[in-house]
């Protein structure tokens, strides 16, 4: 909104340093910085409102150290990250972007599922929340939305270069068209374009690759806003996960929106993807400054309100930049965390099944619940979950020179 007020500002009235208001870096800065105000100062009333509604978590007793002390800590504190990324996003990204539309529905669609499933807990009572079916077919829905947002929109285009004419030293002589296409990005491939009309194997036409990549879009926001869920198990953890792979995303779509850089960096333009930056900035901003309040002894849960919404967002800003091939490495705590309790409850089963007696690989899954039970104290635990991101952003961004 104010990114409209000053635009108007600059063209009719001349308005003194209005014009800033049209670069990225600036908007960037002051989402980013409005986030964690409104997180600061406006968290704790939100904390407050949260207990005096006795909006509590409910601890089950999995005989890990620390744990009982948390039972009555204020829940749903995704509310806070929520309100500090929609309101500085509404006041200095462009509205009509296409790309800020679809990621705004994103936040606030997994927002309400999460909302649901932590308000059927505290509310009603109900420790298993809302069933896992409901949260799946809400995640298929945002998933078609998406695909068929990224399959379809006109606005929604890449810029393939033809190859420079034999002897040419000129490149910027070079011929471009923008196309529709969804076409994405292999990490440490040289010639790194993905088209996904490949994975018809022929059977079908091209015009039916729409089919294959809203699948991809379903697979994958289901799997990252689970990951980001169930991540969400002691301190801090996925809060300050999510603020590494944001930096990380939001490095990769300034360089993504940039035609100099994606040319220099012989990566993949994205027309009209800049104001993916802004949004970056604002969920960077959300997350630290929750964290702020997150952190070990955490004095708010985010809950379902906050995970969910994290990993949906995360999802589908990798898929808006064309980097989502990038998520095992970019998102590997995630992976990871899902990983571990599919394992630990297909084995449970098979032994059972087999042997009469379930066996476990870990001694508790997810994976930070298994260094709990190893005696690691949860701080130490989510510091080194944190090194361990870090390391995978840095090899995230190698991948745009290490082909």
């Amino acid at each position: 909104m104010l990114y409209y007020l000053f635009q108007y500002l600059d063209r009719n009235f001349d308005f003194p340093g209005a014009g800033v208001f049209q670069y990225i870096s600036f908007r960037a800065l002051g989402a980013v910085v409005l986030s964690l105000m409104i997180a600061a100062i406006f968290g704790r009333r939100i904390i407050d409102k949260l207990r005096s509604l006795q909006i509590g978590e409910s601890i089950r007793d999995l005989g890990l150290e620390g744990q009982m002390q948390k039972r009555g800590t204020p829940t749903m504190g995704g509310f806070i990250i929520i309100a500090s990324l929609l309101i500085p996003v509404l006041l200095f990204a462009k509205l009509s972007n296409v790309y800020i539309i679809l990621l705004l529905v994103s936040a606030v669609w997994t927002c309400l599922i999460g909302f649901l499933d932590d308000y059927i807990k505290v509310f009603k009572k109900n420790k298993e929340g809302l069933q896992g079916k409901f949260k799946v077919v809400g995640q298929i829905g945002l998933g078609l939305i998406v695909g068929l947002t990224l399959s379809f929109n006109n606005y929604v285009k890449i810029r393939i270069y033809d190859k420079p004419v034999a002897g040419s030293v000129v490149r910027q002589l070079t011929r471009y068209q923008d196309l529709h296409s969804t076409t994405s990005t292999i990490p440490f491939v040289k010639d790194n374009n993905f088209d996904y009309s490949w994975l018809l194997f022929g059977l079908l036409p091209p015009d039916y690759t729409w089919i294959v990549y809203t699948l991809v879009c379903i697979f994958i926001i289901t799997a990252v806003s689970n990951g980001a869920n169930i991540t969400d198990g002691i301190d801090g953890l996925a809060a300050g996960t999510s603020v590494i792979i944001g930096l990380t995303l939001g490095v990769l779509a300034y360089l993504s929106s940039n035609a100099r850089f994606a040319d220099y960096l012989n990566i993949m333009f994205i027309p009209n993807s800049a104001e993916i930056v802004i949004f970056c900035a604002a969920f960077v901003g959300a997350c630290v400054g929750f964290l702020w309040y997150n952190s070990f002894p955490a004095q708010v849960f985010m809950g379902d309100t906050g995970s969910l919404m994290l990993g949906g967002v995360i999802a589908v800003l990798a898929l808006s930049i064309r980097k989502e091939l990038l998520i095992p490495v970019m998102c590997g705590l995630f992976l990871a965390e899902l990983v571990s309790v599919i394992m630990q409850v297909s084995y449970f089963k098979y032994t059972k099944q087999k042997y009469g007696e379930g066996r476990r690989i870990l001694l508790m899954s997810p994976l930070h619940h298994h260094f709990q039970k190893k005696g690691y104290h949860e701080a130490k635990i989510v510091t080194r979950f944190w090194i361990i991101g870090i390391i995978l952003a840095v090899l995230t961004l190698a991948t745009l020179k290490l082909r």
